[in-house]
């Protein structure tokens, strides 16, 4: 996806920090990550990750990013915004997009990894399945760019969009 050493990245519903810990060894001391979860239990785990990993550049912070400035990070700010697995649990999905928008900093990037409409037994219910051409419009309309689809493997789909 592009991380690079020193980056400033937000985890968008980070849960136990599936792709915290990796991202944080990316960016390297310099950089850092912020998970973001609405789940008090999910940040405990994901700050008992960064402890084991020895890992000094993850905050974790309980936000809404459904709620305007939700995220509590400041306009222009990050270089990656990574939203997996929530899309489809948003019930604001536009406010959600749009919060993502406010943080980047103009050029940074957005990577969505969402359950694909196949479907899987370990994924949502398929009514709550966002199609990947309904979070393509979503990101179309929240002013992102397309950059790339990439894959994600047999159950997601990964879109990688710019803020110009």
């Amino acid at each position: 996806m592009g991380i690079k050493y020193g980056m400033q990245v937000a985890d968008f519903g980070s849960g136990t920090g599936f792709y915290t810990v990796p991202l944080a060894r990316a960016v390297g001391p310099s950089g850092k990550v912020y998970a973001l979860d609405a789940q008090p239990e999910m940040l405990e785990l994901t700050r008992s990750k960064a402890r084991e990993s020895r890992l000094l550049n993850i905050a974790a912070m309980r936000v809404d990013l459904e709620s305007p400035r939700g995220s509590k990070l400041a306009e222009n700010t990050m270089d990656f915004v990574l939203i997996s697995n929530i899309l489809f649990q948003a019930e604001d999905k536009p406010a959600l997009l749009k919060e993502a928008f406010r943080i980047l900093k103009n050029g940074g990037e957005v990577a969505v990894i969402e359950w694909s409409s196949f479907g899987s037994a370990a994924g949502p219910r398929t009514e709550k399945i966002v199609p990947r051409e309904a979070a393509e419009k979503l990101l179309d309309d929240s002013g992102f760019k397309r950059i790339k689809e990439f894959n994600a493997g047999d159950n997601h789909y990964g879109l990688l969009y710019g803020k110009p």
